[in-house]
């Protein structure tokens, strides 16, 4: 027959608590959100000879993976059409629960001066129904773990293809970046 090794109650508890750790290390690792645009849907036309202002309300899913809730602070979201600034959107403060879903809804404001300037390409794109837009935005806050904050910075790049006649949201692309921030 074989040797038989010493077996102990501490080598148990070390090899469980060694196993523990690690879990908690891969599962609490953080994660990047995930955006997606799902709908923009108009809320005013305003004047401003010779073009129109238009002002619409961008609604946003955003997960939360990570194993901590989070607060974050107020941002500005920029968006661009052609490589040049058309608008933006306000964030608004808030917070978000660990593992969670939840629905945004951005004021935007579009300056029609600024799309006035690519006025034959924003023709070309309504007679082709495909308008492509960017955003980009930086978002800062906390996620907690009891008593202690941790600071983080989350940078998105989006990429998005809408009906410029319907709003509708054909296809997008989003990135997101999550950095740390060491105190």
């Amino acid at each position: 027959m074989g040797k038989r090794g010493n077996w102990s109650w501490s080598s148990a508890l070390i090899g469980v608590a060694t196993a523990t750790a690690t879990a908690a290390i891969i599962q609490g690792r953080p994660k990047d959100p995930t955006f997606d645009l799902i709908s923009i849907n108009f809320t005013s036309f305003k004047l401003n000879f010779p073009v129109l202002d238009a002002e619409l309300i961008l609604t946003v899913h955003v997960t939360n993976p990570n194993i901590v809730p989070i607060e974050y602070s107020s941002s500005l979201m920029s968006i661009f059409y052609d490589g040049c600034p058309l608008g933006s959107a306000t964030i608004h403060a808030g917070s978000q629960p660990a593992n969670s879903c939840k629905l945004l809804r951005l004021p935007a404001r579009l300056d029609g001066l600024k799309l006035a300037h690519h006025a034959t390409k924003f023709l070309a794109d309504v007679a082709r129904r495909e308008m492509m837009l960017d955003a980009v935005v930086d978002i800062e806050g906390t996620a907690k773990v009891l008593w202690w904050a941790h600071k983080f910075k989350i940078h998105v790049d989006s990429h998005i293809v809408v009906d410029p006649v319907f709003l509708d949201v054909i296809d997008q692309e989003n990135r997101s970046e999550l950095e740390l921030i060491s105190a």
